[in-house]
């Protein structure tokens, strides 16, 4: 890519491991624009701005993410926001002639009970998990979206469905964040306060599969890359444009909070309140489509973990300073 890239949400978890990969690799026409300066929830603002950059090709990673709490509290926030924010992109993009485009969703578009590990085709093939499906909801229109615009324009979108993410940057918010930064910042607190347990919300047996961002952000960076043979085949007329991104393999939530219980440092017991939702039992997908293309995750999650608790601990003053201006 020696053409202007447009990362739209490059401050985020996902954004920023774009970028940063994007760097390494020499990229240097990156168009970057943070939420004052670009407002994605406004069609005439990203009409304009995609009118006046030309960006060749763009990574959609900008979308409200947030873990089961959150989305149980905000569903409106999370089904408008996500329809707004993708499809103003997609549509400026088309309008403006974006040579690619990579759409990042998530994997809790696939149903509840889908058959595990979970396929491509699985999409729209059952009910939804209930606590998330505004959100999914939205991300599964962006991926129709693109397979659209696809059919009907020409164009060339690709949607990406990465497993639960996590890493440096990560959200560590005790109510609002996902599963895995939240144990980090439990056990943390835990152990400077010397607490004797630490709660772990539901009961400990689902399972979930976990991608260290970067990884994510190389997997990204790959598919852009694909020679147009390939490319082309993954966003055919005759096939839903999607790519299950994932480690390929998972743990259980009660093996999860044993090792970052180890990682963190935090001897103290482990406690589990049945009474918060579990949510889907278990969520890996089949990775075996990114496999054929020749790509595979490469840091396992200890690392990753190891990676990531280490970003926190250079980083918390910070979020100790906006939570106290948060709760003012």
């Amino acid at each position: 890519m020696n053409s202007p890239v447009y990362v739209a949400g490059h401050q985020g978890l996902v954004g920023s491991a774009l970028v940063a990969g994007l760097k390494s690799k020499g990229e240097s026409k990156l168009i970057l624009q943070t939420r004052q300066e670009l407002d994605l929830l406004e069609q005439e603002q990203v009409r304009r701005f995609f009118a006046e950059q030309k960006p060749a090709s763009v990574f959609l990673a900008a979308a409200k993410v947030g873990g089961i709490h959150a989305n149980n509290t905000y569903p409106a926030e999370f089904i408008y926001e996500n329809l707004m924010i993708q499809s103003h992109i997609i549509d400026a993009a088309y309008r403006n002639d974006v040579d690619r485009l990579l759409f990042l969703g998530s994997s809790c578009i696939y149903p509840k009970f889908a058959p595990q590990p979970m396929q491509e085709e699985s999409l729209l093939t059952g009910a939804l998990e209930p606590t998330n499906e505004p959100y999914a909801v939205a991300k599964i229109a962006g991926i129709k979206m693109c397979q659209s615009y696809n059919r009907q324009y020409g164009t060339r979108y690709l949607a990406l469905m990465p497993t639960n993410l996590y890493g440096p940057g990560d959200n560590f918010d005790l109510e609002n964040s996902h599963v895995l930064p939240a144990l980090i910042r439990r056990f943390h607190d835990a152990k400077e306060q010397g607490l004797e347990a630490v709660t772990v919300w539901g009961t400990g047996t689902p399972r979930r599969e976990f991608l260290f961002v970067d990884d994510m952000a190389q997997a990204s960076l790959f598919l852009m890359d694909l020679p147009e043979r390939q490319f082309l085949g993954l966003i055919g007329d005759s096939v839903t444009p999607l790519v299950n991104i994932g480690f390929g393999s998972d743990v259980s939530i009660r093996e999860l909070a044993e090792l970052i219980r180890e990682i963190v440092g935090y001897t103290g017991r482990l406690e589990f309140d049945t009474s918060r939702p579990d949510g889907t039992l278990q969520k890996l997908l089949d990775v075996a489509r990114m496999k054929s293309l020749g790509w595979e995750a490469q840091i396992t999650l200890a690392d990753g973990i190891a990676k990531t608790y280490a970003w926190f601990l250079a980083h918390q003053n910070d979020y100790r300073v906006s939570e106290k201006g948060a709760n003012r």
